[in-house]
């Protein structure tokens, strides 16, 4: 029997969308419906990342154009913030800028040294239409804007000097899943 306590016990695994999925790579649509189905798109969120072993995950990465995302993430001082958000507005990325590694799961295996705000503000609802407000500081708010930039059709190599996105490219063409429409995708 599953634990309906705790976050993704509930859920299904849904494939991962990578690089070249033209979802990944186009806006979001807001969420209007805060029915069932959404309580069960955020529960498979948080099983497919956890089976993933991620730390934050968008919707989009699992195929579905809405902007909700999910994280289980720790901050520097290996605080766990765990939690959800729907129709998110990154309201605030500010602070020293802090240029470290970066991986996704929708470039499995793969990380480069992107630059991100060191604290960040993200604002939004909950499944349940209730208003949240969260902010992270470190390796967090590195994770909120790194899955805002996903609801926004940006994966992190988007921000990437080109210098850098090519030697990513040159990383997905050895990857298991790398194709040669990955790679034209990212650079």
């Amino acid at each position: 029997m599953r634990n309906r306590s705790i976050p993704g016990s509930t859920g299904r695994v849904r494939p991962m969308s990578l690089l070249a999925d033209p979802v990944l790579h186009a806006p979001c649509e807001p969420v209007t419906d805060f029915g069932p189905g959404l309580a069960e798109l955020v529960e498979d969120l948080f099983a497919t990342m956890y089976a993933a072993q991620g730390v934050g995950l968008a919707a989009n990465q699992v195929g579905v154009g809405l902007q909700v995302f999910v994280y289980d993430c720790p901050d520097d001082e290996d605080v766990r913030h765990l939690g959800h958000v729907v129709n998110p507005a990154l309201v605030a990325a500010d602070g020293v800028t802090v240029r470290g590694p970066e991986g996704c799961l929708s470039l499995p295996g793969l990380e480069a040294a992107t630059e991100r705000h060191d604290r960040a503000v993200v604002e939004g609802m909950t499944s349940d239409g209730e208003p949240v407000r969260v902010e992270g500081a470190g390796f967090f708010a590195r994770c909120l804007q790194h899955e805002c930039d996903h609801l926004e059709g940006l994966v992190y190599a988007d921000r990437l000097p080109r210098w850098r996105r090519a030697r990513l490219g040159r990383a997905v063409r050895k990857a298991p899943w790398g194709t040669a429409e990955r790679v034209a995708r990212l650079l």
